[in-house]
C-alpha cells in the first residue's frame, strides 16, 4: 500500500490544520487590510512591516520565538495559566497559532491590494445614497474586493500546507496531533522509506502546481 494509516492521518490532520488557519485569517485579517490600504496613520509603514515578518524571517526563528512566548514564562504561557487552560506547545491550537504568525502576510496583503485597487469612488457613491459606513463596507467593497480574498484564501491555505518549520518547533512529532505532512516527509526520509516520501512528496509537487494554476486563473486578463 503506497501510504499507510500514519500518512492519511497525517494528510487529515494538515487540511483541518489548512481549513482553520485559513478561515480565521481571512476573518482577522479583514478589517487589518482595510486598515492599511486606507489609513493615513504614521503606524501604517510598521505595521505593515511587523505583517510581512514571516516573509523574510527563517521559520524556526517565528517557531522559536513563539515557543518561548507560549512557555511557562512567557506572555502566552502565562495567560493560558491564569485561565487554567493547556499550555499551547505540542497541541492542535498551538499549530494554529503559529499558522496564523507564519501565513499572516499571505492573507493581508491581497486583500490589502484588492482594497486598494476599488479606489474611493464606490464608496463615495454608497455614501451619497445613504448607506451607512458598515453597509458601504459590506455591501460595496466586499463584493468588488472578491478577487483578493479568493487569492488570500488559497494562498494561506497552501502556504499552512507547506510549512515545516514552524510546525516542528511549536508541535514536535506527535502521532495524529502535530504530526503534518511536512513532518511525515521528513520521518520517512530519516527511516530511509522512499517510496513512502515519494507519494507524500509527489502529492504535495501535484498540490503546489495546482495552486499556482489557479492563481493564474483567477488573476484579471491583461489588456494589451
Amino acid at each position: 500500500m503506497p501510504l499507510g494509516p500514519e500518512d492519511w492521518a497525517a494528510i487529515r490532520l494538515t487540511l483541518r490544520l489548512a481549513t482553520t488557519t485559513t478561515l480565521l485569517l481571512l476573518l482577522l485579517c479583514t478589517p487589518l487590510a482595510w486598515w492599511l490600504a486606507h489609513t493615513r496613520s504614521r503606524w501604517r509603514t510598521p505595521v505593515g512591516a511587523v505583517v510581512a515578518l514571516p516573509l523574510v524571517l527563517p521559520p524556526t526563528v517565528i517557531g522559536f520565538y513563539l515557543l518561548v512566548a507560549m512557555g511557562p514564562d512567557g506572555p502566552l504561557g502565562q495567560l493560558t495559566d491564569a485561565l487554567g487552560l493547556r499550555r499551547l506547545p505540542f497541541t492542535f491550537p498551538g499549530l494554529v497559532v503559529g499558522s496564523l504568525v507564519y501565513s499572516l502576510p499571505f492573507a493581508v496583503q491581497p486583500l490589502q491590494r484588492a482594497f486598494e485597487a476599488l479606489g474611493r469612488r464606490p464608496m463615495e457613491v454608497a455614501a451619497t445614497l445613504g448607506a451607512a459606513p458598515l453597509d458601504r463596507f459590506l455591501t460595496v467593497a466586499l463584493p468588488l474586493a472578491w478577487p483578493g480574498f479568493i487569492t488570500a484564501a488559497v494562498l494561506s491555505f497552501a502556504n499552512t500546507v507547506g510549512e515545516f518549520g514552524v510546525v516542528l518547533m511549536l508541535g514536535g512529532n506527535i502521532p495524529g496531533v502535530t504530526r503534518v505532512v511536512s513532518v511525515q516527509i521528513y520521518d520517512h526520509v530519516e527511516a530511509m522509506e522512499y517510496a513512502h516520501a515519494h507519494w507524500l512528496a509527489g502529492g504535495m509537487v501535484v498540490f503546489s502546481f495546482v495552486v499556482l494554476v489557479l492563481l493564474q486563473w483567477l488573476q484579471p486578463a491583461r489588456r494589451p
